[in-house]
């Protein structure tokens, strides 16, 4: 088993109100992140808006987020971009900066099949001295990763692991079941919110989930539960954590990127982590009466007086 388990949060990128990455606040949300106990960060992920960011903004972030991390957890990086050349230098700029390991989708815009998209994890894993983990993400790259594939990437050494945000939760189940059976190759991880107390039970290694960044201690006493098998607990927990979850639903006819991270940003903002719920341009952010809904929740979940 590879050092990729546990709760891993995709972490927020936060901005200031001229749209400049806001260094001090991403200081105090990793301390927030890891003195709270999760297991590892995941900088420059979708809930870290990385479409967003420059290449000189995304090395500002993996910098930062490193040194802040100071060892205490390790630190995987995102590395979205069109086709492997691309990927391969966005993974070496994290690796150079000190990443754990790097995380790596299918191509984006390139129209490849199973083959070609094998042979680009294969470069990256070949040009970079850290582990490799997959990020099947069909919402966000129009490609599913094939089960047979991961397998084969995993069993030769290519890719560490797999976070998982396909909601194909059949295909999921699949996946663990084959990984145990191939002798766990990978680190298998949900991008899940709401059913990871679920997730869990049928064998995932770990979660990658956004609402982690507003509630990071009540993921880790879910995973700590499942962990020692009390799913009473865990299910308590997540029942909990999926009542947080409703601040997602807030925002009303917003874009996938704005609504549910700026409803996160927003959460953190409210909680004093962060000095601002700002968005990067184009997006906006939340209004006050939305704000206001989400504060309501957050002092139902216990998390706000």
């Amino acid at each position: 088993m590879t050092e990729f388990r546990g709760i891993i949060p995709p972490v927020l990128t936060p901005f200031d109100a001229a749209g400049r990455v806001d260094l001090a606040s991403l200081d105090r949300l990793v301390d927030h992140l890891v003195d709270a106990g999760v297991d590892g960060l995941f900088a420059l992920g979708s809930s870290g808006q990385v479409a967003y960011l420059t290449d000189a903004e995304r090395d500002e972030v993996v910098a930062r987020t490193v040194a802040r991390a100071a060892g205490r957890v390790p630190v995987v990086v995102g590395t979205a971009d069109l086709t492997a050349p691309r990927v391969i230098e966005q993974a070496r700029r994290a690796e150079a900066a000190g990443a754990s390991g790097v995380v790596v989708t299918a191509p984006l815009y390139a129209l490849n099949d199973a083959a070609e998209v094998g042979r680009h994890f294969r470069m990256v894993a070949d040009a970079v001295g850290v582990p490799v983990l997959a990020y099947d993400v069909p919402v966000r790259v129009h490609a599913k990763l094939g089960l047979d594939l991961l397998l084969e990437l995993g069993r030769d050494g290519v890719i560490a692991g797999v976070k998982d945000s396909s909601g194909d939760d059949v295909g999921f189940r699949r996946l663990v079941a084959a990984n145990v059976a191939a002798g766990r190759p990978l680190s298998v991880l949900s991008g899940h919110e709401v059913v990871l107390d679920g997730i869990f039970l049928l064998g995932a290694d770990g979660g990658v989930p956004g609402l982690a960044n507003v509630d990071p201690a009540g993921y880790v006493r879910l995973w700590r539960a499942a962990q020692a098998g009390d799913w009473v607990a865990a299910r308590a927990e997540q029942d909990r954590l999926a009542r947080l979850f409703e601040i997602a639903f807030v925002p009303k006819g917003r874009s996938g990127d704005a609504g549910g991270i700026g409803a996160f940003k927003a959460a953190v903002a409210l909680l004093g982590v962060i000095d601002a719920p700002a968005m990067p341009a184009p997006l906006q952010g939340l209004t006050d009466a939305e704000t206001a809904a989400i504060r309501t929740i957050l002092v139902e979940v216990g998390l706000l007086p």
